[in-house]
């Protein structure tokens, strides 16, 4: 019993601070969560911009929400979907990657950069960002039905340059 008397407010002083410490993790884990207002604000004009057509524009917008707040992963897939529209897969790709490095499960990312792998013709890549989006969501999602589509429609065919044509030309002749 005297032992136990000892060694009970050495106990408790442990459960209260453990208690202390894990709470503090959590108020800090929901502080980084919050992006700086006028990241978003600037990431939702980039969105009108993409939806308008000028990817410019919209381009010049996300990088100035990532240079407010680089947590911003909205202004990351925002930067992909501007390159998408530019043609620029390649670049979308790493864009993507920007984004699931700040949250590997965002579906939406997954998705996206599984279509610009499609653009690409890596389609087995893309195929592994569908798993992973199974994988993460457990009811159907539309991201899932939208890579899927994409991988069924496959790549977009090779683009023939007029060099490449005249070359070939020159070579049967």
């Amino acid at each position: 019993m005297e032992t136990l008397m000892r060694l009970l407010p050495i106990a408790i002083t442990f459960s209260i601070a453990a208690a202390t410490i894990g709470s503090a993790g959590t108020s800090q884990q929901q502080m980084s969560a919050q992006i700086n207002t006028q990241s978003v604000a600037l990431t939702r004009q980039g969105e009108a911009l993409v939806a308008s057509g000028d990817y410019a524009k919209a381009s010049d917008s996300f990088e100035t929400a990532l240079a407010v707040d680089p947590r911003n992963r909205a202004a990351y897939i925002g930067l992909a979907r501007a390159a998408q529209g530019q043609g620029m897969p390649g670049k979308a790709i790493a864009f993507y990657a920007e984004a699931l490095a700040i949250e590997p499960n965002d579906v939406t990312a997954l998705a996206g950069q599984g279509a610009a792998m499609v653009e690409r013709g890596a389609v087995e890549r893309a195929r592994q960002n569908l798993d992973k989006i199974r994988a993460v969501c457990k009811d159907p999602c539309p991201q899932a039905a939208t890579l899927a589509a994409a991988i069924a429609k496959g790549p977009p065919p090779a683009v023939v340059t007029a060099e490449a044509k005249t070359g070939d030309k020159a070579k049967t002749n």
